[in-house]
């Protein structure tokens, strides 16, 4: 069931009703029926993959006793720690990974002169949300481990920290000890907290129809037909994809933190307005916070971190970048868009300035932001956005030709839309967007925090019928990130 549909404009209200006015009297009755709703709105798409979240759900709750049970004994503790990770890494590569395995023996045997007729291709569908909900269970057993966390008993609880449905799909990845510690308790509902919450779903909707959305035939027309448009063109197009990433993405982590909020639920930051970001590092502390959390928690330190030799620390980095671009997709692009990034990140290392912005955002004393904020910007939106064509497109193949066309055809050209619609009107909506966020840049989490009744009515009335005007039906309404 995606966020943007007409079933979940009824869905939600339903499921808000039952659970403050039928079930509110009983936390046990309230998680029961989250459950319920949850795997109701999973199985919307495809019932039969249920099991694999029941399957993750319990071997999990299992685990968790199992290394508690043997927590001073680490070389039990650390079998059971490998039987989770076995488990959901083993059942992520089968329905992710294994045709990408295969295809790439094949293809390695071919650049030998051998032909290869594989028949271990599997034709199988990648279950959605699996990325997210295997790294959130995983992170429990990790935490429990680590001593940072005591194994809930209470298997009700723990089911619905799995499969609570606004961040099943496409997180944020929760840590038990955040989401969990909620949902064993009992939870009363909140009027601000529930205000607060329509306005993020507000704010998420507007940033997927009219952002993401509106770019998305504009991006996908320059990325099928690159070898025919010139460089400006292809230059256009990666930009834009950087924006409708941005707006699809941080859209649907805005949409789940509030939905969340409507349930008395605070959900983790996702997304901190990366790209006001000065340098890549920022970035990373901005962009998908919750996956870029886990892997510094949960690969990045206990490899050593940044506490072992600078040596061992840049490749701690590269490690990190590649198995976040594999996690991303099966598929050389996502690697090398990983490495990419990884290198962009060793120099800002190497200078000690990637914790330099970790406390502070651009323009943070002052309203507009310096000449040298500015430039760092650019800079870091321009590299960033550069390692998307590798995100975006399906080959290697295509994404150097796609630069290559960019550097050997250097010319300019108006860009006609693909439906007909006048350009200018995007770059205007686009800019005045570039500007709200740059207003709102130090709290993401209310995007309508202002003093005034009559300023904060005008926005809402401009944000729903911006929707109305740049909604089409002829758009594919799916989430980037339900495909990772």
């Amino acid at each position: 069931m995606l966020f943007n549909s007409i079933e979940f404009l009824f869905f939600l209200p339903l499921v808000f009703c039952l659970y403050w006015f039928a079930f509110k009297k009983d936390v046990t009755i309230q998680n029961i029926f989250l459950i319920f709703a949850s795997y109701i709105f999973y199985g919307w798409w495809d019932w039969r993959f249920l099991l694999l979240i029941f399957l993750s759900t319990v071997v999990d709750f299992f685990v968790g006793q199992k290394i508690y049970q043997n927590i001073d004994a680490k070389k039990k503790a650390r079998y059971w720690l490998w039987v989770s990770m076995a488990f959901n890494i083993g059942m992520l590569g089968y329905f992710k990974y294994s045709n990408f395995f295969v295809n790439s023996f094949i293809d390695m045997f071919s650049t030998m002169g051998y032909e290869i007729k594989s028949t271990w291709t599997l034709n199988v569908i990648l279950p959605v949300g699996i990325s997210f909900y295997t790294f959130q269970t995983m992170s429990y057993s990790f935490d429990i481990y680590y001593k940072k966390l005591t194994p809930s008993r209470n298997f009700i609880a723990f089911t619905s920290f799995v499969s609570f449905f606004p961040q099943l799909v496409a997180g944020p990845i929760e840590r038990a000890s955040n989401l969990l510690s909620q949902i064993v308790n009992r939870r009363s509902f909140n009027y601000a907290q529930a205000t607060g919450g329509i306005k993020l779903i507000l704010w998420g909707l507007f940033k997927k129809m009219v952002i993401a959305d509106s770019l998305a035939p504009i991006v996908d027309d320059i990325f099928a037909n690159y070898g025919t448009y010139p460089a400006s063109t292809l230059v256009l197009g990666v930009c834009l994809f950087s924006f409708q990433v941005y707006g699809d993405f941080s859209g649907y982590s805005d949409i789940a933190i509030g939905t969340a909020k409507l349930f008395g639920i605070e959900l983790m930051s996702n997304f901190k307005f990366p790209n006001f970001s000065r340098n890549v590092a920022e970035y990373w502390q901005r962009w998908h916070v919750s996956l870029s959390t886990w892997f510094r928690h949960y690969l990045y330190i206990p490899m050593g971190g940044s506490r072992v030799s600078k040596a061992k620390s840049v490749r701690n980095i590269i490690v990190i970048f590649l198995v976040s671009g594999f996690w991303h997709g099966a598929n050389w692009t996502f690697i090398f868009w990983g490495g990419l990034h990884a290198l962009f990140y060793i120099p800002v290392f190497l200078m000690g300035r990637n914790r330099m912005y970790a406390d502070n955002v651009v323009g943070e004393k002052t309203l507009f932001p310096t000449p040298i904020e500015i430039l760092q910007v650019l800079l870091t939106f321009a590299l960033v956005t550069f390692s998307r064509i590798f995100f975006r497109s399906p080959t290697l193949t295509d994404s150097f030709q796609y630069m290559s066309r960019i550097a050997s055809n250097f010319t300019y050209e108006p860009y006609t839309h693909p439906m007909g619609y006048r350009m200018v009107d995007f770059y205007i909506l686009l800019a005045l967007f570039v500007v709200y966020e740059y207003l709102i840049r130090k709290d993401e989490r209310n995007p309508f925090k202002f003093k005034s009744k009559i300023v904060r009515f005008l926005l809402y009335t401009v944000v729903i019928l911006t929707m109305f005007l740049f909604y089409d039906d002829g758009v594919n309404r799916s989430f980037i990130y339900f495909q990772f």
